[in-house]
């Protein structure tokens, strides 16, 4: 079973590109709270890889921003890569299925009002 499910503030706007198969993908990094700690230590964070596809990226691209609080539910992946010396890189990132605005109105960065025109209820994916 492989099944993820966060929650966490964007540490920075989602980057978003096209594939050259002309698929939408938005990429961006989510800070998640550590609850645990050691006493006298301050509460960490770890911080996710996350990718979006399609449509969902295209609404992530255009309502999210850095700060904003999401929950988010997917799946795990690691992938591999060759470095620029040749070595076998791992990269380790988060495919969202699924992702939930969890700011209200007030905490919107800039007045984004959560429910902006121009989405229909069906182009949402969640």
């Amino acid at each position: 079973m492989n099944k993820v499910q966060l929650i966490g503030r964007l540490t920075k706007d989602p980057q978003m590109h096209t594939t050259p198969s002309g698929y939408a993908v938005a990429t961006f990094t989510l800070a998640v709270d550590r609850r645990h700690r050691k006493a006298g230590e301050e509460n960490g964070a770890d911080f996710i890889p996350i990718v979006c596809w399609r449509k969902l990226a295209e609404i992530v691209n255009k309502h999210l921003a850095k700060g904003r609080r999401i929950g988010i539910a997917g799946r795990m992946q690691v992938r591999t890569y060759a470095a620029a010396d040749g070595t076998l890189r791992y990269m380790t990132e988060v495919i969202a299925d699924e992702v939930e605005f969890l700011d209200t109105k007030a905490d919107a960065p800039n007045g984004l009002p959560l429910d902006a025109p121009g989405i229909a209820d069906e182009d949402v994916p969640f």
